[in-house]
């Protein structure tokens, strides 16, 4: 897969990017990568808390 496949980002739940703005801002754009790639994976169009929380586990933040 390219990076091109990529380019366009997820919808998000107000929740999810409260979440995501508890994260560093050096580190945040990274992880919303990341984020939006697991979220890419299980087929989902939608980042909620959840999948924040699942990549934290699985990131070890």
């Amino acid at each position: 897969m390219s990076d091109f496949e990529y380019l366009e980002t997820l919808q998000w739940t107000p929740e999810a990017k409260a979440k995501l703005r508890n994260i560093p801002f050096f580190a945040r754009t990274q992880a919303q990568a990341r984020i939006e790639q697991l979220a890419r994976a299980a087929g989902q169009e939608v980042v909620t808390t959840e999948l924040v929380e699942q990549a934290r586990l699985e990131f070890g933040q």
